[in-house]
């Protein structure tokens, strides 16, 4: 009996999953060609398009007096406002962590993912509801091709998470790094309520943190750089998104249909709108799709906020804010639970299709 090639396929994901090492642990064998598996159509590799013009440049929001002038407040707002509805994507800068703790951040999470492969079998699991995971390809066994890069996740919403759990070589510094992002989150959500003309703590109130994710990538040098992605494109299955870049660069976002990079800046956190925030303000904030490219350089290191709802409640229910509905503008998505948002999109993959087409009215 021939096997067919979805045959082949499971196998050669199922000998990759059981190795418990992630696309790291390719790398550490010295391979010089990549498995098919990661093969990107060509078509997924256009180039990006940054020119000169300010039309093409991510905005950047410079935080530094808000919380003691108004005016400063009002206009930051503004700025988040125009942000959010043109490109989904912002850089902040003067947002209050400091610049040591992001360097931190950044070295811990390179120690944990060159550590001895044994160390971190140990946390290997497919199971991201476990509040502390290493995996590599949350979207393993859907069509999508795969992506260049693991992941270290903590589900920041869990509170059975002791200090002794976290991996000896970040323990410090992941849990201080998440009380500080998560204290910016709160505030962009502030932010982001007020530039929908709403009172300040509407989103919060909507428990739009209750469910946060921090997710510590690592995106080993590949061999073959052109012929694979370090994450596909894709939108986020959030309200907002905070994240911690390394120098390397290599994220990009779609924008007017060109692919813009997202330059990396030191002391700067990437800001972006999620699936979840544009189905809530009916298509007024976009979610915008956004990528990063694998390289044979370095290394790169990113860490990403995911600002979510409980996944846990199936009972609260998610859909267009009344208050920002009118006779001229209905809403276009259906209600839906996070749990069952989130569900959808994992089962989906990182195909290149938006999830919120499915939720729409």
């Amino acid at each position: 009996m021939s096997t067919t090639t979805d045959e082949i396929r499971l196998h050669e994901l199922k000998a990759f999953d059981e190795t418990k090492a992630g696309v790291k642990g390719l790398v550490d064998q010295g391979i010089l060609k990549i498995p098919t598996l990661f093969h990107n159509p060509p078509h997924k590799f256009s180039k990006a398009t940054n020119s000169t013009k300010k039309t093409h440049t991510i905005p950047v929001i410079d935080f530094t007096n808000i919380g003691k002038d108004p005016n400063a407040r009002q206009e930051i707002i503004s700025k988040v406002r125009e942000a959010s509805e043109t490109w989904g994507f912002f850089q902040v800068i003067n947002h209050g962590i400091p610049l040591n703790l992001l360097e931190d951040m950044k070295d811990g999470v390179i120690r944990f993912h060159e550590q001895d492969s044994e160390v971190k079998k140990e946390m290997y699991s497919r199971d991201l509801t476990k509040p502390l995971v290493f995996t590599s390809n949350f979207d393993l066994y859907s069509p999508a091709p795969l992506n260049w890069g693991d992941t270290f996740a903590w589900d920041m919403a869990s509170n059975t998470t002791k200090p002794e759990d976290f991996p000896v070589v970040c323990r410090d510094i992941i849990p201080e790094y998440g009380r500080h992002v998560m204290k910016l989150g709160m505030e962009l959500l502030e932010l982001v309520s007020e530039a929908l003309g709403l009172d300040p703590n509407h989103l919060k109130d909507m428990d739009c943190y209750k469910g946060n994710m921090l997710l510590c990538h690592y995106y080993p040098p590949c061999p073959e750089p052109e012929l694979t992605m370090g994450t596909a494109g894709h939108c986020d299955a959030t309200f907002l998104t905070v994240l911690l870049q390394d120098h390397i660069g290599g994220l990009q976002i779609h924008h007017q249909d060109k692919w813009i990079d997202v330059p990396p800046i030191p002391e700067a956190l990437v800001v972006n709108i999620g699936d979840v925030m544009q189905l809530i303000t009916n298509d007024r904030f976009k979610s915008a799709e956004h990528r990063v490219l694998a390289n044979n350089i370095a290394p790169r290191v990113s860490v990403a906020c995911f600002f979510r709802a409980d996944l846990r409640s199936q009972e609260k229910l998610y859909g267009p804010i009344k208050e920002l509905l009118s006779e001229d503008n209905p809403p276009r998505y259906r209600e839906t639970s996070f749990a069952d948002f989130v569900a959808y999109f994992n089962a989906k993959g990182l195909d290149g299709t938006s999830a919120l087409q499915h939720f729409k009215l």
